[in-house]
């Protein structure tokens, strides 16, 4: 019983300070006693096996790489609530200079604006928000020089306008690495970033997940999308919308109840009718989706009824 005793506190020492090193054995071995005969010494031994966590290696570039298209989604259709995880609680801020936000996420000028425009003067440096892998990194239309970085939580982040592209697809980067110089190419009037954050296609407000005062802050860690947050057409590209993140799936679900809710313009539809129908004002109608009253409708479009 003595012996006994003595090794099973041996055996709890030996335990922690294996769980301090880097010994890469897969099994124990414990000295219980010693003895011996008129044949030799003996020694009585265990062995336990040990149950190692190995290191998940995750691959990003499994689902959906192609290093030639912008977006490699296009075809795909996302359930929502989505669910992300941020391994840090901040963010390397794109660019050096304080954030100066030109244009939100939302409706803008009878289309929808997926990202946000940050100031900054052609040949700033420009820099990955987080760490990932360079999916793509050439011209694409309306974008001009774009590189799009996949992160390891299956977000991508895109950075487009760029004058000068520094990076090559598959590259690995770390979060703060530059990647290209800011400028005015493609679709732009004036020099500017414009940022896009993604998740297998679906654009995401950017400022729903990352805070862009000078905090540089990732809002949660465990953060829940839902369609709110995905639709330019629930935001006014003109003003900051109002942040709630939702950080639990039960939360997530309760949300769904209180999706806005819209209307699908259909031939022959006016404003006035859509508005009567729906016994809300012209004037409401169009300051909640952003448009003119001279604005023509379109069969198909999207109006946002309720925030």
């Amino acid at each position: 019983m003595k012996y006994i005793l003595l090794s099973i506190a041996f055996l709890c020492g030996t335990l922690l300070a294996y769980t301090q090193n880097d010994s890469i054995s897969n099994s124990l071995k414990i000295e219980l006693q010693s003895y011996t005969t008129k044949t030799g010494t003996f020694i009585e031994t265990v062995e336990i096996p040990l149950l190692t966590k190995k290191a998940v290696a995750i691959d990003i570039k499994a689902d959906h790489w192609d290093t030639t298209v912008h977006n490699p989604y296009i075809n795909t259709v996302q359930l929502f609530p989505l669910e992300l995880n941020f391994t840090d609680s901040t963010y390397a801020s794109p660019v050096s200079h304080k954030k100066v936000i030109t244009s939100h996420y939302g409706w803008r000028n009878g289309r929808g604006h997926k990202g946000i425009d940050i100031d900054l003067v052609t040949g700033d440096s420009v820099v990955a928000i987080l760490d990932g892998i360079v999916r793509f990194a050439r011209y694409a239309n309306g974008f001009g020089n774009t590189v799009v970085v996949r992160h390891y939580n299956g977000l991508e982040s895109t950075y487009a306008h760029l004058s000068h592209i520094g990076v090559k697809a598959n590259d690995t980067l770390a979060r703060g690495q530059y990647l290209g110089k800011g400028g005015n190419t493609g679709n732009s009037r004036g020099s500017h970033l414009h940022l896009e954050i993604s998740y297998k296609g679906e654009q995401i407000h950017p400022e729903y997940l990352f805070d862009f005062s000078s905090k540089n802050a990732i809002r949660s860690e465990q953060v829940w999308v839902t369609q709110k947050w995905t639709h330019a057409r629930y935001h006014n590209s003109r003003r900051v919308s109002k942040v709630t993140v939702i950080k639990s799936a039960d939360e997530a679900l309760a949300s769904l109840a209180a999706q806005p809710k819209m209307y699908i313009v259909k031939k022959g539809d006016t404003l006035y009718d859509i508005s009567r129908r729906n016994n809300m004002s012209i004037s409401r109608l169009c300051k909640t989706n952003a448009i003119k009253q001279s604005s023509p409708l379109k069969i198909g479009q999207k109006l946002v009824l309720e925030l």
